[in-house]
């Protein structure tokens, strides 16, 4: 491998580190990758496609995080926007490493000085390039962070230097302030960029209802675009997922031995099952979408909970619908569920996507190719052993619950009985049950995950 000298900085892929006169600088992985990316192609300006491509290429973040990304290396590096010694914007384009004196030599293990300790950038005692910090630096940071009508950026960006000074120290100095409150959601939102930064508690802080609610809307209106394409996504997926299920369960019921269903059957099942997973989709989405843009810590926890909830509330406002419609038009008075389904669905759709996607780093997931399909085949089978649970339970998802409809009404050609007689039961029993609500689940689970995280391609 290869590794970079310039001005007094020492980048080794090998080792994944940057040096400045022989002293580690910290960085986030990201950000370490975007450095290497940019030395590695410094002969030409790198688009900002390609940028996202190469070092986010498993998630999904707004433009913003990019510039979040190079305004800490310019920091790291002492470099200035306006006069740019190593990192240089295009505009409309992308950026370019512009210092001229790199040199490249082999990482192989013999290093040209030795490696200085490790500085520790949190604890108060030292700065992030190892320098001692003075209490005096703290002050404009803080009038920058607590004071209204800054830029947001330019808070986010004093939030990280205090992150750099000294994370205990900065939130001992903020205290209970006029403006404290955003200025911690700030603080605890850009904790994740800093390498090494401390932890910014929420409970047990001076009014933590309000700094989670800041919190909340910080992380959900630089999420906002991402989110509405996600929840779209989510929704076509499943609601294809459940055209095709229904499709092939009625085409199936019209080829079965002693079936008074003809094919016609096929268009109305299809419709039905696109029309209900589209809502779940949309339900489980939803709730999805804004746990992963809101949430960082605890990421599991919270997409489990964001997709019940989701699912849940669609579920439940279905099944009220369903029942006054079969009662106003047809008479019918079924106790038809939907929201304890919705719930269980949700959740098992929840824990899938978090197992399947645990490397996303507190972003949004958008892996590719094999991983992607990696990622919908664990959510697929989760949701699958979520609807087999409810089946065991005595809660039947669509499929079930068309059975019960046209078994209460008269003449009905949708009853699944002879699904049942296919496999050897006497009617639409446990076992048939069991298969058609696995399927249901897994069909769902897929659609839902693989329209999720498909990769947008906006015009950057």
């Amino acid at each position: 491998m290869i590794r970079y000298r310039f001005s007094d900085f020492t980048l080794s892929r090998r080792r994944r580190l940057l040096l400045r006169e022989g002293r580690e600088v910290p960085l986030i992985p990201r950000y370490f990758d975007l450095l290497v990316l940019l030395v590695e192609r410094r002969h030409e300006a790198v688009h900002r496609r390609d940028i996202f491509d190469c070092v986010w290429i498993d998630v999904i973040v707004s433009d913003s995080a990019l510039s979040q990304a190079v305004r800490t290396l310019r920091r790291t590096l002492g470099d200035d926007s306006r006069e740019p010694r190593f990192i240089r914007t295009v505009a409309r384009h992308g950026y370019q490493f512009v210092f001229a004196d790199v040199i490249e030599e082999q990482d192989d293990g013999v290093w040209p000085e030795a490696v200085a300790a490790r500085a520790q950038p949190g604890t108060g005692e030292e700065t992030r390039a190892g320098e001692p910090a003075n209490g005096s630096a703290y002050e404009p940071l803080i009038d920058r962070l607590t004071r209204a009508g800054v830029n947001e950026d330019d808070r986010h960006e004093a939030a990280e230097l205090l992150h750099a000074l000294g994370t205990s120290d900065a939130l001992s100095r903020l205290g209970s302030r006029p403006g404290h409150v955003f200025a911690r959601a700030l603080l605890r939102d850009a904790r994740w960029d800093v390498a090494g930064a401390g932890k910014v508690p929420v409970l047990g802080a001076p009014a933590p209802l309000s700094v989670a609610r800041e919190l909340l809307r910080l992380r959900l209106r630089r999420a906002a675009r991402i989110v509405a394409r996600r929840w779209a996504g989510a929704a076509a997926g499943g609601g294809l997922a459940g055209l095709a299920a229904g499709a092939a369960g009625g085409l199936l019921l019209a080829a079965a031995p002693g079936s008074a269903a003809t094919v016609a059957i096929a268009p109305v099942l299809a419709v039905i099952g696109g029309a209900c997973g589209a809502l779940g989709g949309a339900g489980v989405g939803a709730g999805l979408s804004l746990a992963e843009a809101s949430a960082r810590s605890q990421r599991a926890v919270a997409l489990i909970s964001g997709a019940a909830l989701g699912g849940g509330g669609v579920g439940t406002a279905v099944q009220w619908l369903a029942r006054w419609t079969l009662a106003t038009l047809v008479g019918l008075n079924l106790d038809l569920g939907g929201g304890l389904e919705g719930i269980v669905i949700g959740a098992g759709a929840g824990a899938g996507y978090a197992i399947a996607t645990r490397r996303a780093e507190g972003e949004m997931a958008a892996p590719r190719g094999r991983r992607r399909v990696h990622a919908a085949l664990v959510t697929a089978v989760i949701c699958g052993l979520a609807g087999l649970a409810l089946t065991f339970a005595g809660r039947p998802l669509v499929g079930g619950t068309i059975n019960a409809i046209a078994n209460a009404a008269d003449g009905s050609r949708a009853t699944l009985a002879p699904l049942g007689r296919l496999i050897g039961e006497p009617d639409f029993g446990p076992v048939s049950s069991a298969i058609i609500a696995f399927g249901e689940g897994s069909l769902f689970g897929l659609g839902l995950a693989y329209g999720l995280m498909r990769r947008p391609r906006p015009d950057r």
